[in-house]
């Protein structure tokens, strides 16, 4: 059975804004090291950064009807997450799918799929973020699912989600737990600044953090000979 949702849930735009100051590494610590999708999905472009609330597309293999009326329908600042089953040999996004989403002031797209036009992609400077890079085209003639729980680079993603992205990758935070991973990565943030003062002091990384611990005294799991 296929679904349209019209109304989903959305994270109040200043939390969306202090959330993307924030880089996906922290964030991720923030949650206590999940919430990041596979390495295979990647930004088109290093430069390319992204945050703002999921509005999910379940599609059908190789093609991508469903996409475009995600792109005619989500509202500024969604970011399009799209589960194409992990199909890579088809681009469900392109050079004219990008100047249409930068006209509508969408904020980015995350493909569990494939890209292509990538050059020209950098140039309009739309955020896309795909798991693979390929020519070949898609079909636009098979029914799909809006804005229902999806699976999207080994995450489960829903609706309202905010989704996070840059250079090293792409972050999913669940809406409920938003104000809680901004506070820890705040936390996060705060406690490295002290690191680096240390270090800039003398001081190495391996005594900051303790590690001796695991080398001397009864604790030591490696003995020295």
């Amino acid at each position: 059975m296929y679904v349209i949702n019209k109304n989903i849930p959305r994270p109040h735009p200043d939390l969306v804004r202090k959330i993307r100051s924030f880089d996906t590494p922290v964030l991720s610590d923030a949650m206590g090291r999940y919430g990041a999708m596979s390495h295979e999905v990647k930004p088109v472009s290093r430069d390319f950064r992204m945050a703002g609330p999921a509005y999910t597309v379940r599609s059908y293999v190789k093609d991508n009807l469903m996409v475009h009326y995600a792109l005619d329908n989500a509202m500024p600042g969604d970011i399009l997450v799209v589960d194409s089953g992990g199909y890579t040999d088809g681009a469900l996004w392109g050079e004219l799918a990008s100047i249409m989403a930068r006209k509508r002031g969408l904020g980015g797209i995350v493909l569990d799929g494939g890209a292509r036009d990538t050059g020209k992609i950098m140039e309009i400077g739309f955020p896309v973020f795909s798991r693979s890079v390929t020519p070949a085209g898609t079909l636009k003639d098979s029914p799909g699912s809006i804005n229902v729980p999806v699976q999207c680079g080994g995450l489960a993603v829903k609706p309202g989600d905010i989704v996070v992205g840059d250079a090293d990758g792409v972050v999913v935070i669940p809406l409920d737990d938003a104000g809680t991973v901004l506070e820890k990565a705040g936390r996060i943030i705060k406690k490295e600044k002290e690191v680096m003062e240390r270090m800039a002091r003398g001081e190495t990384l391996f005594e900051i953090l303790g590690l001796g611990r695991f080398f001397d005294g009864d604790s030591a799991f490696i003995k020295r000979q």
